[in-house]
């Protein structure tokens, strides 16, 4: 029984002390790491070509710059950074936005938007060159001073002459566009 149990340890024993696998399996697993590799770098391609387009989408929205027109006459803004500014952006990014505007109170021009936009307004005394969104579907555009919750979009690079000039002479018609 000794010799029986002896002889199938040595079989075991012998078995286990086997030579390394062959060639052919080691250049398997070389190509396997391989196109692992090319795969590797085509993702790394494609990520890089993402980010390539997404840069380009960036610098093209930086370039441009929503404009305000008062009877057709281009004005400086000084634009808020804001949400509600952004929705604006948005709204007018395909299609400038025209309002038929109509004179308030002695110190502002007052058109509806059409539809809401977001707002955080407060409570604030609007000077002279002031843009505001009124009630989140209104704009307003100042060339006098009140007093409102508003929130403020942007402020009109004019002097108060040129801004009495331009929106105290009856209705006016504004338009904001992406330029």
């Amino acid at each position: 029984m000794k010799k029986v149990i002896m002889a199938v340890s040595l079989l075991f024993l012998l078995g286990g002390c086997q030579s390394a696998p062959s060639q052919p399996e080691t250049e398997t697993q070389d190509e396997t790491v391989t196109e692992t590799d090319t795969e590797n770098d085509t993702v790394n391609e494609t990520e890089t070509g993402m980010e390539e387009n997404e840069i380009s989408e960036v610098s093209e929205k930086e370039e441009m710059t929503m404009i305000l027109k008062i009877n057709d006459q281009k004005i400086d803004v000084n634009w808020e950074d804001n949400e509600s500014v952004t929705a604006l952006e948005q709204l007018v990014s395909d299609n400038a936005l025209t309002i038929s505007m109509s004179m308030y109170g002695g110190w502002e021009q007052v058109g509806s938007i059409g539809r809401s936009l977001p707002r955080n307004d407060v409570q604030t005394t609007a000077v002279p060159g002031d843009i505001m969104l009124y009630s989140g579907n209104q704009i307003v555009l100042f060339y006098g001073n009140n007093s409102w919750a508003y929130t403020k979009l942007g402020s009109m690079q004019a002097s108060q002459d040129e801004l009495r000039e331009l929106l105290d002479n009856g209705d006016v018609t504004v338009e904001i566009s992406m330029e």
